[in-house]
């Protein structure tokens, strides 16, 4: 038996979140989890600014580049699969970026309530 699809917050098949920057719990492009995945990298969302400088600020350096582990740094515009409790920790302080629904995988609802990421969703992205 094959295991079901991925599924996203609206219960449809997991679209894929992005492959340049190459992003994912498994590196694979898409916000796809297990249960070796205890940040829960499960939101979609597109990089801005003000969220690379809360995420540096609160310990997590995402835009620094760090070449010994084959990471290039994040810039406004990319997508990359979040933590879920790093979302709604931005969310909280009014800094969070936007999220691309259709790429969000369905356990990121444990922790973030769906009316909050719909409140964040990038227009045009599920």
């Amino acid at each position: 038996m094959t295991p079901d699809p991925s599924l996203n917050v609206h219960g449809d098949a997991l679209a894929p979140c992005s492959t340049d920057p190459l992003t994912g719990f498994f590196r694979n492009g898409s916000c796809d989890t297990c249960r070796e995945d205890r940040g829960s990298h499960t939101v979609c969302a597109e990089m801005t600014a003000e969220f690379l400088a809360f995420s540096k600020y609160v310990g997590n350096d995402l835009s620094t580049p760090r070449p010994e582990f084959g990471f290039a740094g994040l810039k406004p515009g990319d997508q990359w699969c979040l933590c879920a409790a790093r979302f709604l920790q931005a969310h909280e302080e009014g800094c969070a970026p936007k999220v691309n629904l259709s790429a969000t995988h369905m356990a990121a609802l444990e922790i973030v309530a769906l009316d909050i990421l719909e409140e964040n969703a990038a227009t045009g992205a599920g």
